[in-house]
């Protein structure tokens, strides 16, 4: 048991530090070698958890998915929007999310990935739309799997634009903005004016995760970290 433990934990310091190479220098940039420097271990115990560079970038796209996911809530539209407001948050703040983004959407790898995180995100924003359709949160017209769809590549080129214009400074709020101009075409006039959607919604998810995290594990305070290096990987929204 000691010795899984182990094993696991140094495959998480393994994919976090291939995280910022990837995120830095691309998929083609990306070395073993710098990988092993920032880790921190050696060559081989990189490649006894990943046989290549290919799986070891593999291995960063998918851990996106296997984290916390934000509560779940009993208006599902809250728990879609939670989402994409939750990774505006941590885009910028969580190397795994970012590199996972630059590996879905790069030239040089997008085509090794078959697409990388995206049909992920769209798989899971499509579900979240079908639980909110069934409790009748949903306009007539929407269509879950076109509406996930769309909204993940509207996600997805707000998060480019941010990034190009001002080094996501502005990823919030941008996305707030993006959530309340199509919400509407998407939400039943009840459910749409319970809605949270504002610029710092993001921010109180994972503070929220972050304090249910410390009561189940009997520390005390908002600030424990999570397995994602600090913080807190959504389970659904935004391709990267």
């Amino acid at each position: 048991m000691v010795r899984q433990e182990r094993a696991l934990r140094t495959r998480r310091l393994i994919l976090e530090a291939a995280a910022t190479v990837f995120d830095e220098f691309g998929y083609e940039g990306a070395t073993i070698g710098e990988v092993v420097s920032r880790a921190g271990v050696t060559r081989g115990a990189v490649y006894f958890h990943f046989a290549s560079k290919r799986e070891l970038a593999q291995g960063v796209v998918e851990e996106q998915f296997v984290q916390d996911g934000v509560p779940e809530r009993s208006c599902k539209l809250q728990e879609f929007v939670d989402t994409g407001m939750t990774v505006a948050h941590l885009m910028p703040r969580n190397p795994l999310l970012s590199a996972g983004a630059r590996l879905s959407l790069g030239q040089d790898a997008s085509d090794d990935f078959g697409g990388g995180a995206i049909p992920g995100w769209i798989g899971r924003m499509e579900a979240l739309l079908v639980a909110a359709g069934e409790r009748g949160e949903l306009l007539p017209h929407v269509v879950p799997a076109d509406t996930a769809w769309l909204v993940t590549a509207a996600w997805t080129g707000v998060q480019i634009q941010s990034q190009k214009l001002c080094g996501r400074a502005d990823l919030e709020q941008r996305v707030s903005g993006l959530f309340q101009h199509l919400m509407p075409s998407v939400a039943v006039p009840g459910v749409l004016g319970s809605l949270q959607m504002g610029p710092d919604r993001g921010a109180q998810v994972v503070a929220e995760v972050a304090a249910a995290r410390a009561a189940r594990e009997g520390g005390g305070g908002s600030s424990a970290k999570s397995r994602t290096g600090g913080e807190v990987v959504v389970n659904g929204a935004g391709a990267g």
